[in-house]
């Protein structure tokens, strides 16, 4: 008996077995195309995280920290940077900065249309022009304390500079005006002649003041015999690389408090320990994309194993880091590195190092700022800019060269699809006629032995 051929079967085989070899490339280049893309998403991603800690680290306070603190934490709150100097400072605070407040009184519901403007002005030269003429939101045919609050709050040259509100105590209404800076110069003052005479211009002319504007003043010494500083802000950065807010005034002829500067070791180690530990997780992840083929544990190459590129980026963030700034290196400072390139700290060189020169840590950090880069952090930013770059970096070529890739993969897997189908239907077509001719042959070779076994009966 002769072979039955299914012919949706034998197509489907013979059309699979013709575009084999084919497929299997493109599936090979596909695969490897989307590892590579994964994997630049990847890198791309540990190097913003190593840039952004970078960046965190070339802030303003810069990598060697100093602790400030009074003695006296009544009187407000202190901070520095690295570039305070160690010591005791003597500080006396006389007064504090306040902003003016004036209230007025029971302000008369006015009828409206009403004419004329009110001009609130600060002692510092603004004048904001209130026009009550369109304030009546309610149409109810009088003009309200708080529709009077509003349109001050919303006059074209207010700005936030001057808050009204309204305040209801003990059944009588207030109207507050409120300077939104402190100092002398927030001194709120109402000028009432554009109004026409009345009760309501009787009101604004009788204000009582709730706060006095007052500029803070703080001595550095002894009250009237140090330096005195007298200005609008309660936040004083007289003392370098000191930030200093008060809140509260001393007593008149006591004693001035301490302000005292120092080095902060642990903060300073926490620093570098931040910057070691991001170092750490950027190499960690390039080791990973690196990694070699290992056939004991059946282990695939990682899809940078043999990236020259890649390579050229481990050492170059090698190099930096081992590049001396200033006479000195981060090895100086206790920042050792082991044989797999992580990185540690040796906190107890680091604080001798810190207590022979504690300058040299921030010269030799740096910043990663565009306009002033300098230091180990400086290479850094630069030499990452070079990968991520968002118009000409290593990273985007990359991604545009891979995207490339795939788009030619697509279009030859659009191909594989169409010469498929044509051996398929070429397949299909020639097996269905074998199919058919096969079939024939079964019933004319049925007859013939029916036929023959008819006649030897006989």
């Amino acid at each position: 008996m002769s072979t039955t051929y299914d012919p949706v079967t034998t197509a489907t085989s013979l059309a699979t077995a013709y575009v084999s070899a084919a497929q299997t490339q493109v599936d090979t280049q596909t695969t490897k195309a989307q590892a590579t893309s994964t994997a630049l998403t990847k890198l791309q991603s540990a190097l913003q995280a190593f840039d952004s800690a970078l960046t965190s680290l070339s802030g303003s306070k810069g990598v060697a920290q100093n602790s400030a603190t009074l003695s006296s934490t009544s009187i407000g709150t202190v901070s520095a940077s690295s570039t305070a100097i160690a010591g005791d400072y003597p500080i006396f605070v006389e007064q504090i900065a306040t902003a003016h407040q004036v209230v007025f009184t029971d302000l008369p519901a006015v009828p409206v249309p009403m004419s004329g403007m009110l001009s609130v002005n600060l002692a510092g030269g603004e004048t904001i022009g209130v026009d009550f003429s369109g304030a009546d939101l309610d149409a109810d045919g009088t003009l309200s304390q708080a529709e009077m609050a509003r349109a001050i709050n919303q006059a074209a040259d207010n700005d936030g500079k001057v808050t009204a509100m309204v305040m209801t105590v003990n059944g009588s209404t207030q109207l507050v005006l409120s300077s939104a800076e402190t100092g002398a110069s927030g001194q709120i003052t109402v000028d009432t002649s554009g109004l026409p005479a009345g009760s309501l211009k009787d009101a604004f002319d009788n204000g009582t003041e709730l706060t006095a504007a007052k500029d803070a003043i703080v001595w550095l010494g002894a009250q009237g015999t140090g330096v005195k500083i007298q200005q609008a802000s309660n936040t004083i950065t007289a003392i370098e690389g000191v930030t200093l807010t008060v809140s509260s005034a001393m007593t008149a002829g006591s004693a001035p408090a301490t302000l005292s500067v120092a080095s902060d070791q642990s903060g300073t180690a926490s620093n570098i320990q931040k910057f070691i530990d991001a170092y750490n997780t950027l190499r960690s992840t390039l080791d990973e994309l690196t990694k070699n083929a290992n056939a004991e544990s059946g282990t695939a190459a990682a899809a940078f194993a043999s990236d020259a590129g890649i390579r050229s980026l481990r050492n170059r963030l090698d190099t930096i880091l081992r590049q001396e700034v200033g006479g000195v290196r981060l090895s100086d400072f206790g920042v050792k590195s082991d044989r797999s390139g992580k990185l540690s700290l040796d906190s107890t060189k680091l604080q001798s190092a810190m207590t022979a020169d504690p300058d040299a840590l921030n010269t030799l950090f740096g910043s990663t700022s565009t306009t002033s880069s300098s230091g180990v952090l400086g290479s850094f930013a630069s030499y990452l800019d070079v990968w991520l770059d968002t118009t000409d970096g290593q990273i985007q070529r990359r991604k545009e060269s891979v995207e490339s890739v795939q788009t030619a993969l697509t279009k030859r897997q659009e191909r594989i699809e169409i010469q498929y189908d044509n051996a398929y239907q070429r397949y299909l077509t020639q097996f269905t006629l074998l199919q058919s001719l096969q079939s024939q042959m079964e019933q004319t070779t049925n007859l013939f032995d029916s036929l023959f076994a008819g006649s030897s009966s006989s």
